[in-house]
């Protein structure tokens, strides 16, 4: 039975939504809107059918049948594109193309790839980048994505990972005028008694302030009426008086100098792992995401 065009397409179609397990989702990865996935979805089956996929107003699933067509396709359409970006590492480097699709934490997008893209785009720009930034724990895999950036530590151990940066500094810091009112903390132990900006992680846990001198090292649960998830929010707080905030070193570098903050509690400052790139191990590293790399090494925007 030869296959056609439009058999392709549609095989690529159900792909997404099988791996994905949502329209909507699947639609961000292919540039198609839900409605127009649904309608060829639906068109495919009944030209073929069979139903692949159940469907309702809370949750997609696979039929049977759409299992056993996934578990078919899958390895198949990974060699198809495998092949294909194999070709495209022929060309040129100003040439090379395609798309390149990467979920980075907050942190990431402003330390990391703000100063490396504009590079990227002018050196290759037949390569199209979609980003997304989220400091929610997500499944890159699930999410369609060809890579994640995180702080070393945090990636899951299935995944081939290379260092983006050197390790970070995280420090505490105020606005004079909160300091100037509630006292300056010479220890750790001080910012019980002080209004803190507390930090919610990606899987909803408050994390720990952490600290490190001589050897010696702790974690505080700090108070504080605000809980927050954005750092851009948190240094607008801090500056405005609103509280101690806990950042990596390069976000405060700015208020910093310009006298809007001041840094406390400089001997407790510990060090971090730095931002790892990292992407499944069973595909080929596409071209795109190769000279991404070899970028951000390159120009070391936080060191290496």
């Amino acid at each position: 039975m030869l296959t056609s065009r439009t058999d392709l397409a549609d095989l690529g179609t159900f792909l997404a939504i099988a791996r994905h397990l949502s329209f909507r989702r699947a639609g961000l990865e292919l540039g198609v809107s839900a409605s127009a996935l649904s309608h060829a979805l639906k068109a495919m089956e009944a030209r073929l059918g069979v139903r692949l996929i159940n469907r309702t107003s809370r949750s997609v699933t696979l039929t049977a049948t759409g299992e056993e067509l996934l578990a078919s396709l899958d390895a198949p359409f990974a060699a198809i594109g495998s092949a294909l970006d194999g070709l495209n590492r022929h060309r040129e480097p100003g040439n090379a193309a395609g798309r390149i699709r990467l979920n980075v934490l907050e942190h990431a997008s402003t330390l990391l790839l703000a100063p490396v893209l504009p590079v990227f785009t002018e050196r290759h720009p037949h390569i199209e980048i979609d980003v997304r930034v989220s400091n929610e724990l997500l499944d890159i895999v699930d999410a369609g994505a060809d890579a994640g950036i995180r702080y070393g530590g945090t990636v899951a151990q299935d995944m081939i990972a290379q260092r983006l940066s050197a390790d970070i500094r995280w420090v505490v810091v105020g606005a004079p005028c909160y300091l100037d009112r509630h006292g300056t903390p010479a220890h750790p132990h001080d910012l019980l008694a002080h209004r803190c900006l507390r930090i919610r992680l990606g899987d909803e846990r408050l994390y720990g302030w952490e600290f490190e001198r001589a050897g010696e090292s702790l974690a505080l649960d700090v108070p504080g009426a605000v809980t927050i998830d954005n750092t851009h929010f948190a240094l607008s707080l801090a500056m405005a008086g609103g509280g101690l905030a806990y950042l990596p070193e390069p976000c405060v570098r700015s208020p910093v100098s310009r006298g809007e903050l001041r840094v406390v509690l400089t001997d407790w400052a510990p060090e971090g792992a730095g931002f790892h790139i990292y992407y499944p191990g069973r595909r080929q590293l596409p071209t795109g995401l190769r000279l991404f790399i070899d970028l951000v090494r390159e120009l070391r925007p936080l060191g290496l």
